[in-house]
């Protein structure tokens, strides 16, 4: 197996999802879009901008953070457009470079969000055991909306525990909480649009982190 980029940690090596400079008890957040330029970049910076928001803390009591495309361009900066709409979020979107999904990511990820139904079963497809842990974003943010988080471990016993526990519950409701249309899963790809239509899909993936994030952390944004 090769390693992740240094810029996303670096594996030790060892066949654990264990990586060098980070917590050995951490839980990876793996965002997937296509071309990991647009959609899983404003993803994933937004989703670290709302983790450092609530927590303040660097790593996040244990989270991490990253993203990688189906057909990702392995080392190309994200698209100027979604650097704006992280920019007029107060998102970082410095230092970003896209990446190509490869099984060392699926296997490290506790929860892999994707962009699309389809993305989703991409991931399934690599196996690895990914079924479980693999949603639409706004799939999971449906399951979760619908989780009572007092019956998740409380904070005081750690967000890897308790962010462990949230997927096993959406998991369960999956095939009890159908999405109400085909599309209501989906947040569609604007490589090559407008910037305006770049925002709107920003304040999509921004909604739908909200819920995700507050369960994740018991913490609600700041007004």
């Amino acid at each position: 197996m090769t390693a992740p980029d240094a810029g996303r940690g670096i594996w030790d090596g060892e066949e654990t999802r264990t990586f060098t400079g980070l917590p050995h008890d951490s839980f990876r957040i793996l965002h997937v879009s296509t071309g990991n330029v647009c959609r899983s970049p404003i993803t994933e910076r937004l989703t670290r901008h709302a983790l450092a928001d609530r927590l303040g803390d660097p790593l996040w009591g244990g989270l991490v953070v990253e993203s990688a495309g189906t057909w990702g361009h392995e080392g190309a900066p994200m698209e100027a457009n979604a650097e704006t709409v992280l920019a007029e979020f107060g998102a970082d979107a410095s230092g970003f470079m896209g990446r190509e999904l490869l099984d060392e990511h699926v296997i490290m990820a506790d929860l892999v969000l994707t962009a699309t139904r389809d993305h989703r079963q991409q991931v399934i497809s690599m196996g690895h055991s990914a079924g479980l842990r693999t949603f639409t974003l706004k799939e999971f943010t449906r399951l979760v909306k619908a989780i009572d988080t007092a019956t998740l471990p409380p904070l005081e016993e750690g967000l890897v525990i308790r962010a462990r526990a949230l997927v096993r519950a959406a998991a369960a409701l999956r095939g009890w909480l159908l999405a109400p249309t085909a599309e209501a899963d989906e947040v569609f790809d604007p490589y090559g649009a407008p910037l305006p239509f770049f925002r709107s899909i920003g304040d999509e993936i921004n909604e739908a982190l909200d819920p995700v994030v507050t369960a994740l952390t018991g913490v609600r944004a700041r007004a």
